[in-house]
Order: structure tokens, then sequence, then C-alpha cells
């Protein structure tokens, strides 16, 4: 058994584990560190994989470059024990590691379907990036599962390659569930101009060697069957050590765990306070990975630093795009200022008073910070004030 001794042991290999390392080196700048990491990649940037790298971006781009933070790297390993009263953790390959500070960043792990066989890709990971990419580049025609945040985007960039595509989800359009339905149903008439076969409120059956048979009998011929379903917090290793779990493990304003003065937690596991909401929340974004992770390994290593952060995410759809900050939630009514319908303009998402919770910026660009201080207001807002941000 390998025995690994460490000040500071980050769980997870991802980018808000590489953002953990930068936090602790920005306060510590020789303390011994170890990341695991279930991946055989060390820990690179997520959003090019259904973005950039599909518009001609390098792959080299991707790489966050941990282990020049000096950082020991344990990769292609899965932390399957935590006991944080005796500072030990130990993997799938039954090595120990000792710690005196614990930064849990596990992430999250896809969706996958009831019934899915051997032939869906849950698009995720690097891996999986280059496996679509060589099917793509090879011709394939795909069926992508899921109209959602991930769904959307690799069916732009599938398309963009000039492949046959076709959407399957039960929702009634792209983006249901985060657009205003005017919206969502303008961007899924896009999609069909684009060349996209775009089967909304439909429901996959089951996933059959050379396609997808639906839940109405209906037939799909594919090569390939991609999913985009979002992802489960990856909380369990955190529970069965005893730390407290309500939808991620739940932690303070400062990454801390609750109840526990040696771990954190910080990106997709962490149901963390969010201020401006007056709620607590997860955020699956690459600003909150990069952010909270950072505050988590500088706080680890003994800063005081608290996290009032309201994150930010964006997507690129074709020639659409948009930022968007707060909460995204289509069930909220909204106020909508267009200077081009579907096409250019501001989206607040707000109470039953018209406060903002939330604010979709499409196709504007740079004002989140606007927009965060707009919600982080509170007071009710009309036209005038949503029309201000564009």
């Amino acid at each position: 058994m390998k025995d690994n001794a460490y000040r500071y042991l980050v769980v997870g290999g991802g980018m808000t584990g590489d953002a953990v390392c930068q936090g602790i080196r920005s306060v510590d700048a020789d303390g011994p560190v170890g990341l695991v990491g279930e991946e055989p990649d060390p820990p690179y940037k997520r959003p090019p994989l259904t973005k950039g790298l599909w518009s001609g971006g390098a792959e080299e781009k991707i790489w966050r470059n941990t282990v020049d933070r000096g950082v020991d790297l344990h990769l292609g390993r899965r932390i399957v024990r935590i006991d944080p009263a005796a500072g030990t953790a130990v993997d799938d390959a039954g090595d120990e590691y000792r710690y005196e500070k614990l930064i849990l960043a596990t992430g999250g792990r896809a969706r996958r379907l009831p019934q899915d066989g051997d032939g869906v890709v849950y698009f995720r990971t690097l891996g999986d990036y280059r496996h679509v990419r060589a099917l793509s580049d090879e011709g394939a025609r795909f069926v992508v599962i899921g109209g959602g945040f991930i769904g959307s985007e690799l069916a732009a960039s599938l398309r963009s390659q000039g492949r046959e595509v076709t959407m399957v989800f039960p929702e009634e359009g792209v983006g249901w569930r985060t657009f205003p339905a005017s919206l969502a149903t303008a961007v899924t008439d896009y999609y069909r101009d684009k060349g996209i076969q775009v089967l909304a409120k439909t429901l996959v059956g089951s996933v059959e060697q050379g396609g997808v048979r639906l839940e109405d009998g209906r037939t799909l011929e594919a090569d390939a069957v991609v999913a985009g379903l979002g992802i489960e917090p990856n909380v369990e290793l955190a529970a069965e050590a005893g730390l407290p779990v309500d939808g991620g493990i739940v932690v303070d304003d400062h990454a801390r765990v609750q109840g526990v003065d040696n771990v954190w937690a910080a990106g997709d596991v962490a149901q963390f306070p969010i201020a401006a909401l007056g709620r607590s929340g997860r955020v699956e974004h690459e600003d909150h990975a990069n952010n909270h992770g950072r505050l988590a390994g500088a706080n680890a290593a003994g800063a005081d630093q608290v996290y009032d952060r309201l994150p930010f995410f964006y997507s690129d759809l074709f020639d659409l795009g948009y930022e968007a900050v707060g909460e995204l939630d289509s069930r909220l009514q909204t106020v909508e200022v267009w200077q081009e319908p579907a096409r250019k303009g501001v989206v607040a998402y707000v109470d039953a008073e018209s406060r903002p919770r939330g604010v979709l910026l499409w196709n504007v660009w740079d004002r989140v910070d606007a927009a965060r201080e707009l919600i982080a207001a509170g007071r009710p807002v009309g036209e005038a004030e949503v029309g201000a941000l564009g």
C-alpha cells in the first residue's frame, strides 16, 4: 500500500480542483498539495468540449497546467473513503492519503437514460469529445438526446461540421426550462432552419444498434447517439463520511463544510449560500467552478474570504450567444425588452413583486456586472430598468 502525506488533499481533477490549487498557492506557496482525479487526463477547461474545440480551437490550449503549481497529481484514481476525523483517504487502488486539510471538488456525473444499452455517449469528458469528434470526422449521423445546455451546444457544433443531427427531448422547445416560451420556440425554429431535425415533446424508448427507438414506435437511424442530460452531484463520498448533504455538500459562505473544521467543498458539488438571492443552491458553470474553487483553496490555506459572488454563465448556439446571471427558470415571470425579437435583447426573470432573480443577456455583451447590481439591489423593475442593460 502506497502512503502519501499532504498538507492539502484535493479530491477531484476538474476545473474546480485546479482552481482550488490556485487558491492554495495564492496563500501557501510551499505546502504539499496532492490532487486525486478519476480521469486519466490532468485538469482542463471543460467548456471548449462543446464550444471552441469544434470551431477551430486548439486542444493544447485547454490544459490548466496544474502540475506547474507544484501539485502531485494522482490520475485515473477515485477516492472511495474519507475519514475527516483521522485525516485519511483511500482510493480505489487501496492507496492511502494523509492530509491536514481536505477540499472536495468531486463535481458531478452525467445523468443517464433509464434504458440506454451500450450505445450512448454521455457527453462529459475530454475522452467523450475525442470519441464524438472522431465519429463526426468520419461523417457519422447523430441523434442528440436532450435540449438543454449541453444538448443544444453539442447539436449546434455537430451541425456546424456538416453532420446530420436529430435532437430528441421531452420538453416543448430547445432550452424550454431556461428560456421564456416565446424565445424557446424561436430558438427551436432557428435550429430547424439550420437543418437540425428537432423532435420536441418526444420520449426515447430505447437505444438500439443503429439508432433510437422512440416511445411512440418510430425509429431514428443513427451512427452515434449522444446524450446531454445534465449532471448529478457526486455527494456519496461525503455522505458516507457523515458530512452534511442536501442536494449537494452543504458549505458555509467560506466554502467550509458545515460543522467540520478541516474539510471544504467547492464547485458543482457544493450547496452554498447565494447571498444575492437569499437562498442556498448549486451552480454547475465555469465561472463558479473557478471562483468558488479558488476561494475554497485560499480559505483552506488560511485566508478568510467570503463567497458573495453571483456566478454567471454563457453559451454559443450557431451565431446566437448569450450571457446570463442569477436564477433563470422559465416558470418565473419575465420582463423582456427586445431590440430585435429573439436576436438581441434582455430578459429579467422576476418574482411576484417584480424583483429580479436572474437576467438573460441575449446577444448583449459586457453587461453581466450591471445585471448583478440590478439583482442585488432587490428593487422591482420594469421595462426601463431592464432595457437599460441592453
